[in-house]
């Protein structure tokens, strides 16, 4: 039975082969994959406005909007196995509502709330990094989650976005 210090590093391990690899560019892919929250988040607006205004082109707009989220999903995922397609999406969703919910609770000036769905969100979207780089697989996701501040140091230090 693994130790949570040997799978520990056995990620650190992992992340120095990507540091190392030519060509990785996460700072990229952490972009693109903010772009893929913010078209999930505009597909849901599409629906909600069309069953709202009882307007059908919203939902053709919606249409429009998952097709070009599946292919930048895609982009991110090109090579997922089983369910892990479906899983990085509700998890790049799921990070984006509590970034969501934590902004409006923040305009609320209800910072400490703000603060633990802001935390929430960054432990789902590190979820899906680890995910992404094959850290974890989808069966792992549950033991690891609990050890959520090594994942998001993990993400800390592969995604770097202001690292150019």
């Amino acid at each position: 039975m693994k130790t949570k210090s040997s799978t520990i590093d056995e990620f650190l391990v992992k992340i120095e082969a990507l540091k190392e690899k030519a060509g990785v560019d996460l700072s990229t892919t952490e972009d693109l994959s903010l772009a893929v929250m913010n078209l999930i988040s505009l597909e849901e607006h599409f629906f909600f406005t069309g069953v709202k205004t009882k307007q059908d082109e919203y939902f053709d707009t919606a249409q429009e909007i998952r097709e070009m989220r599946k292919t930048l999903l895609a982009e991110l995922l090109p090579n997922h196995e089983g369910e892990t397609w479906c899983i990085s999406k509700h998890l790049l969703s799921t990070a984006m509502r509590l970034i969501e919910v934590g902004n409006k609770l923040q305009a609320e000036n209800n910072k400490a709330e703000a603060k633990k769905m802001f935390e929430r969100a960054y432990k789902i979207y590190s979820i899906f990094w680890a995910l992404k780089l094959k850290l974890i697989t989808g069966r792992k996701i549950t033991d690891t989650a609990q050890n959520s501040s090594q994942l998001e140091d993990l993400v800390n230090k592969l995604a770097d976005c202001c690292n150019e």
